[in-house]
């Protein structure tokens, strides 16, 4: 594998970049839009304060507030975006850091409006639906928000702090990517460049096992270093959850986190007791087949991101991706397959390398017709590139549907099922990689690349992530604390029950607990297993009944916050009701890793 360098954000190819003039021209053009917002912001206050008590009146208040949200999302976007490309640029940070601060008070003055609507009787908001049927969803939570709302000014209060509460995900990522100097390390006399990009997007994946393991040694010796400050900021994040949850009313602080995804602790749970009990022996088998064919010692925590057949996997760029995309979402139809592939001339995903740059990847959607998604990601010439991105435009595309079938206070689906079009697109993309050809090693390459990216990423990787933050909110539930080496011994504990014998966890390991922003996002790690539970059965549907199957996929697609998540996935012909989902898409895991040894065989 080639050698890599990271560069300041000033030397990256404008065309590696997104596209933020779309959003405004120049900075005095957003700086006019911010003010004109704050007056409207203050214009709706005047207007509507006292005065929602009738339906029509409150359509109007709805549209009005409409305009307002869709005027925040495109400030928004365009004060934070930049400072996930580079957080040591410290025109970036201050950008988002006073738009926040601004967003404090604006959500404070729109905050009587849920308050005032939670106090509408019943069937004046049932009339509000009758006049205007894109807005049901957004009374049925206002509907449901009665139970939990506190006093208008407590509601206020809570709106003003939001700087606050939200501060520990800004001290993880200023620790995270701006403070942590991994430097270099050295295999064989060679000094080689490290940073939580490099490691997280390169070598994590490196041919070379001296090298991938003595990257592995000197990022964990970093992270090292910053366990205790990090723990402070998680501490803080859980504590003002559950602060927040007793506030409320609920008697757990699991309740409090799912309510706004709609399900219950039931299917959270059994989404992770499933898949710790029945995938983890699939997985043992899939990662010790693994080690034979890399003739590995053993399989080090460092070693469980590595290809099976690292020869056989090709460099892809940015330019052979767009063929690959168009190829892999073309089962999905022709106005779908133009919808994602103008991601391109549009500039949608910002491709760059460079210090200071968020890991991972993300999608971003505005609300506001004449701005696109942002994608953010590193191209780093890999195949686990092509899904990363044809996951984010799986959230892309999702985002554009639900907004042209939605009201803007009704298009974003609950949580649980967010991760099932992303998830989607990349068992598109491994079905695309098989489908035409018959030689055994490209069959047996696409099957690992859907475990390992696919698979492993999603409903092995965040999994563990979310069995780890089950742990720590049942602490917290408890009334009990806990500092960095409780954390560490948590993340240990789930890590070694999941792999057992087939995998040494060793030192570093148990330090994963600091490598992912998930954990401020409230219970979001077992959502991607849920969305791909969704997406697998429903792909397999699409692979055996066809176009049926995909019209069904694509009114799911469309759906936004309209239904509940069990009756959303049913649209996709999935019965979320049960585990029989899970256990299938469970199967499908297993019969795919005996077909990958059987190739093996047939290969040797």
């Amino acid at each position: 594998m080639e050698k890599q360098e990271l560069k300041k954000r000033s030397e990256v190819p404008v065309e590696l970049t997104w596209d933020l003039e779309v959003l405004f021209a120049t900075r005095a053009e957003y700086e006019t839009a911010l003010t004109k917002m704050e007056a409207d912001v203050a214009e709706f206050a005047e207007t509507f304060t006292g005065a929602l008590n009738n339906a029509e009146v409150i359509v109007e208040a709805i549209k009005a507030y409409e305009a307002i949200q869709t005027q925040v999302s495109v400030l928004y976007h365009y004060a934070n975006l930049p400072a996930a490309t580079d957080l040591t640029n410290a025109d970036y940070t201050q950008m988002a850091g006073q738009f926040d601060n601004k967003m404090a008070t604006v959500s404070a003055t729109l905050s009587f409006f849920d308050s005032e609507l939670t106090q509408v009787p019943e069937e004046i908001l049932d009339a509000v639906v009758e006049i205007e049927p894109l807005y049901a969803s957004f009374i049925r939570h206002t509907k449901a928000d009665k139970h939990i709302q506190l006093t208008p000014e407590v509601e206020k209060a809570l709106a003003q702090l939001s700087p606050t509460l939200y501060a520990p995900e800004s001290i993880y990522d200023q620790a995270k990517l701006a403070d942590m100097d991994f430097g270099t390390f050295t295999v064989d006399g060679e000094d080689y460049p490290l940073s939580f990009v490099l490691y997280e997007d390169f070598y994590m994946y490196h041919t070379d096992t001296a090298i991938r393991r003595a990257a592995f040694d000197a990022f964990s010796k970093v992270l090292k270093q910053y366990e205790n400050v990090i723990a402070q900021a998680y501490y803080s994040k859980v504590q003002t959850e559950k602060t927040l949850a007793t506030m409320r009313g609920f008697d757990s602080i699991f309740d409090y986190l799912l309510y706004n995804q709609e399900v219950d602790q039931d299917l959270y749970n059994r989404q992770i007791d499933v898949i710790m009990s029945d995938l983890a022996p699939v997985m043992r088998k899939y990662i010790t087949h693994l080690k034979e064919v890399q003739g590995l010692d053993k399989v080090t925590y460092a070693d469980l991101k590595i290809d099976l057949d690292p020869e056989y996997s090709p460099k892809v760029t940015i330019e052979d991706s767009q063929k690959m995309v168009a190829d892999a979402v073309s089962i999905l139809g022709e106005e779908y397959t133009e919808m994602i592939m103008r991601a391109y001339p549009e500039r949608w995903v910002d491709f760059a390398q460079n210090t200071g740059k968020s890991t991972g990847g993300f999608c971003t959607s505005v609300s506001a017709n004449k701005a696109h998604p942002y994608i953010l990601m590193s191209w780093t010439n890999h195949l686990s590139n092509v899904y990363t991105l044809i996951h984010e435009f799986g959230h892309a595309g999702q985002g554009i549907m639900s907004s042209d079938h939605n009201a803007v206070v009704g298009d974003n689906p609950s949580l649980y099922l967010i991760e099932g079009p992303s998830t989607f697109n990349e068992l598109l993309l491994t079905d695309s990689l098989t489908r035409k050809t018959d030689d055994p090693r490209m069959e047996r390459f696409a099957l690992t690349k859907m475990m390992s990216d696919t698979y492993f990423h999603n409903f092995v990787t965040h999994l563990l992530e979310a069995a780890y933050q089950r742990e720590v909110y049942k602490l917290v539930d408890a009334g009990l604390g806990f500092d960095a080496q409780k954390l560490s011994e948590l993340k240990r504990n789930v890590l070694e029950t999941f792999w057992g014998d087939a995998v040494e966890i060793n030192p570093g390991a148990e330090l994963t607990w600091m490598r992912q922003p998930h954990y401020y996002m409230g219970l979001y790690p077992y959502t991607y297993s849920a969305g791909l539970t969704i997406a697998t059965q429903a792909f397999l549907k699409v692979k055996e009944e066809g176009q049926p199957a995909v019209e069904r996929w694509l009114e799911f697609l469309k759906t936004g916050d309209t239904y509940i998540p069990a009756e959303a996935a049913a649209i996709a012909g999935v019965d979320i009701t049960t585990d029989k989902p899970l256990k299938d898409t469970i199967a499908y895991l297993d019969r795919s890793v005996d077909r990958m040894i059987a190739l093996t065989k047939e290969l040797n």
